[in-house]
């Protein structure tokens, strides 16, 4: 399967540059991936596609203010990496720009010396492994010295912080954020629960994969970048109920998706686990765990768009998003919804 069939024509003026000021605020589409059929809908309207006994699984993940620009201690050169994934011993694999100036032994400094880092390990695709040198609580001076890791589509700057972050966010780890979970207020997901609808949490710590763009020709020679995902065992025995009972587990956005169908894949059920996964769903994949998305538009040619054509149907999902540049909706991370039902 070629990567380019999963091309589309998008004018630039429809990436989204901000949050809308209400978060709940968006333009939803519904796409049936039976009929293909299409409704437009405000977000608020999502109530209308759940019903008691159903269950919304969100990524309670919290973003990282994981961007640092520092300098080499040697030379002064700017360098700028991401913190992607904590290892042990104050070791953090990062995302490194331009890697090309960093070597082993190479020190960074961080806010005149609060923070320094130290490459102890040169990896490809401009990853480098640093051993964090500081004084007092990690987290802190991150949040200090860090800047929210928005993606390279967007050029202003976020801000408020939280805005790049779900009303539900809880576990630090993620270097960006599950966007389709932006849409929902605290007040929505409480009429969400007061329908008779469950309201679980899993977390996946979206990594790498999401900075990185398909480079191969034929879809099956991608190789996805593995991310660390969590289950517990309350969550998993509400899904379990709600597959015995025949409602629908509707996932929001596709780390959910990508967690919910590695589970399924490995134990046949749910269960409380944990673990790193590298899924990587596109069309002919048969889903197990998942009735239906919520998510956003997606980047041409990314796995994302590969994930949810899998569910709707290639065709579908296309029609789909030329009817949504037609209608001028938002796109990508603050942009309006999508439900495939």
């Amino acid at each position: 399967m070629n990567v380019e069939d999963f091309d589309y024509e998008l004018p630039e003026r429809l990436i989204a540059q901000v949050p809308l000021k209400k978060r709940d605020a968006s333009r939803l589409l519904v796409l049936d991936k039976n009929t293909g059929e299409i409704e437009h809908h405000q977000f608020p309207d999502i109530l209308g596609y759940m019903e008691k006994g159903d269950t919304l699984v969100i990524n309670d993940t919290k973003v990282l203010p994981a961007r640092l620009i520092g300098v080499k201690e040697e030379t002064g050169a700017v360098i700028e990496i991401l913190l992607l994934k904590e290892m042990e011993n104050h070791t953090w694999e990062c995302l490194t720009k331009p890697a090309k100036r960093v070597h082993e032994g190479t020190i960074l400094t961080f806010g005149e010396g609060k923070l320094k880092a130290k490459c102890i390990k040169e990896l490809e695709e401009g990853i480098r492994h640093f051993e964090m040198i500081y004084d007092g609580i990690f987290l802190e001076i991150l949040d200090q010295l860090g800047t929210m890791p928005l993606p390279p589509y967007i050029h202003e700057q976020l801000k408020e912080k939280d805005r790049y972050n779900t009303v539900y966010a809880k576990n630090l780890g993620s270097a960006a954020a599950p966007t389709a979970g932006l849409h929902f207020t605290k007040e929505l997901l409480e009429k969400v629960k007061e329908k008779g609808v469950h309201v679980v949490t899993v977390t996946l710590h979206v990594g790498l994969g999401t900075f990185r763009p398909v480079s191969v020709s034929k879809i099956e020679e991608h190789k996805m970048h593995s991310e660390y995902y969590e289950m517990s065992q309350e969550t998993a025995d509400i899904l379990n109920q709600t597959k015995k009972e025949g409602h629908k587990i509707i996932a929001v956005g596709t780390t959910s998706v990508r967690t919910l169908e590695t589970i399924r894949q490995k134990h046949s059920e749910f269960c409380a686990c944990s673990g790193m996964t590298d899924i990587f769903i596109y069309p002919g994949y048969q889903f197990q765990a998942v009735d239906r998305l919520i998510t956003n538009f997606h980047l041409p040619k990314s796995t994302l768009i590969m994930l949810v054509s899998a569910l709707a149907g290639r065709e579908k999902v296309l029609k789909a998003y030329q009817e949504a540049v037609k209608q001028e909706y938002r796109f990508f991370s603050f942009g309006d919804s999508m439900l495939i039902k």
